[in-house]
């Protein structure tokens, strides 16, 4: 699974496969990661993600500014970084900075920031909640945890699956994956769960991630056994042991498919408007799930 996800590309096979540009009598399902040409295994270049054509690795050489149409590109069309797992570490290190809050204020913070409907006390009545207008619950909650075991088990399943996605993504489109991912299993936790149910965790974001790893599998024709295992055992934990918000997990797993297929299935041609108008799209469907819920409990 730590393969990394975006090399090589592939193209169609079967009857009228692609040939090498270079060698027009050897047909190939592998293109260059810059310009899309079918590339036959000797006219391969291997670089930080993929593989390139001769033609553009001589373009980009020397001058450390290739042209705009030939710089390095992740397979969804994002930018090539140094550091692929920026944004994983930065989100690593804010829920193990949340946690840590956690630990020193105790429950007075949790409370504050988990992911609730609406809470209540015998003598007060409702005193807090989405259902309150308190809609920043769906995004804090999603950097707090209920303990040791649950933020290591979600922080070591964000590094296996979210670097290789990231590298394979892009920065802006993976976070955009993630906060969609995230949000929409807060939402329907709060659309689907009891009022009063507190939930906390990373996991709708990272079922997400699973969901948008397992298309990009498929895309790739990579072996998808490793992941689908994953996948079964976490929807087994989710629904086999008590006290775990299944809604969260489902919510983000159904996001991260929607959004995994827009990223990396999108046609070149409106890349950008496909991607991050799926992205627009399930940040409607998150803000249509808590108005109706509000409404339902107002």
């Amino acid at each position: 699974m730590d393969q990394a996800p975006g090399s090589p590309r592939i193209g169609q096979d079967g009857p009228g496969a692609p040939t090498c540009y270079r060698h027009p009598d050897r047909e190939t399902g592998i293109r260059c990661t810059r310009c899309e040409r079918p590339i036959c295994p000797e006219c391969m270049v291997s670089a930080s993600v993929g593989f390139q054509c001769p033609d553009c690795v001589r373009d980009g050489s020397g001058t450390g500014h290739a042209p705009a149409a030939s710089r390095p590109r992740t397979v969804a069309g994002g930018t090539v970084t140094a550091d692929p797992r920026l944004v994983t570490k930065v989100l690593i290190g804010l829920n193990l900075a949340f946690f840590l809050v956690q630990l020193a204020v105790g429950n007075p913070f949790t409370e504050r920031f988990e992911m609730v409907g609406q809470a209540y006390l015998p003598s007060l009545g409702s005193v807090g909640g989405v259902a309150q207008g308190e809609w920043y619950r769906l995004l804090t909650a999603m950097f707090l945890h209920g303990g040791y075991i649950h933020i290591a088990f979600n922080m070591l399943s964000l590094w296996w699956i979210g670097g290789p996605l990231e590298a394979a993504l892009g920065r802006a489109r993976y976070l955009a994956l993630y906060l969609a991912a995230g949000l929409a299993g807060s939402a329907l936790s709060y659309l689907v769960a009891a009022p009063n149910q507190p939930s906390v965790g990373a996991s709708g974001a990272i079922f997400g991630l699973f969901g948008a790893m397992a298309v990009l599998m498929r895309r790739l024709r990579y072996d998808m056994r490793p992941v689908i295992a994953l996948l079964v055992i976490n929807l087994v934990i989710t629904f086999g042991w008590g006290g775990i918000a299944w809604q969260a997990h489902i919510g983000g797993l159904v996001a991260g498919v929607v959004t995994g297929y827009a990223m990396v299935h999108a046609p070149r041609e409106r890349r950008n408007l496909v991607q991050y108008g799926t992205c627009a799209l399930v940040l409607a469907a998150v803000v249509v799930m808590t108005v109706v819920r509000t409404a339902q409990l107002t």
